[in-house]
């Protein structure tokens, strides 16, 4: 199980990388609102409504991708094993704090002992 875990987080952060590095490259759709009132651009005003490019469409199957890795991750991160129904369960005993014995309570300072007390 801890392979897939691995697997899921290596494909999650490779997913996001690539998606951050497409998402920076691709074209803004603002960018040709100036240009089609001053240069009287072929295209609408927003863009083509129903045109994807090769980078938008990527970006939708990476963040698809990620969205999916995420969910799995969710899923095997509330996983509980069969055996305990508590993490303290499994903790080995020379891991447990075993408290200090108590000793004597500390000398006062040599100058705290000749304050006299009302």
């Amino acid at each position: 199980m801890n392979v897939v875990v691995t697997i899921l987080l290596t494909v999650q952060m490779l997913t996001a990388l690539v998606m951050v590095g497409l998402i920076l490259v691709q074209h803004g759709k603002g960018a040709d609102m100036g240009a089609a009132f001053g240069s009287g651009s072929s295209g609408s005003l927003f863009g083509a409504s129903g045109s994807a490019n090769f980078l938008s469409r990527s970006t939708a199957v990476l963040a698809t991708v990620f969205f999916a890795c995420t969910l799995a991750l969710a899923y095997f991160g509330n996983l509980r094993p069969a055996t305990g129904s508590s993490v303290l369960e499994t903790v080995p005993v020379s891991a447990s704090i075993v408290p200090a014995p108590a000793s004597a309570p500390a000398a006062p300072a040599s100058g705290a002992a000749q304050i006299p007390a009302k």
